[in-house]
């Protein structure tokens, strides 16, 4: 019998699990992506939607602000008016075994827009 054998069936194995550490690796990083990409979505409709409402008063558009959140499954972590601009922060979970790792956040403005003479 030859000493090397089964030498190719061990590093068979170890390639295997390699390709699945990035398989998983990637399906991680893509799920902390999402997330990502779903607050930024989030803080972008509620300052628009708080924008829509600025003229109702401070309290009427942020609390359209929260139904946008809630909606969209990420908290609202802050909502201000100032003048005719909305400004708003939202944190969303990241998904599965990353949420032990924490959230993300993203911020959004919006407000009317103005036409020089």
């Amino acid at each position: 019998m030859r000493r090397d054998s089964g030498v190719a069936t061990v590093w068979t194995a170890c390639a295997v699990a390699g390709l699945v550490f990035l398989g998983t690796f990637l399906i991680w990083l893509g799920a902390a992506a999402g997330a990502r990409h779903r607050a930024e979505s989030a803080a972008d409709l509620a300052a628009l939607a708080a924008a829509g409402d600025v003229r109702l008063g401070v309290d009427a558009a942020c609390a359209r602000a929260r139904w946008v959140t809630d909606r969209m499954k990420v908290g609202l972590v802050s909502c201000r008016v100032a003048q005719w601009d909305a400004f708003v922060e939202v944190q969303a979970v990241l998904p599965g075994v990353l949420a032990r790792f924490g959230s993300t956040g993203a911020r959004a403005r919006a407000g009317p827009v103005h036409r020089s003479p």
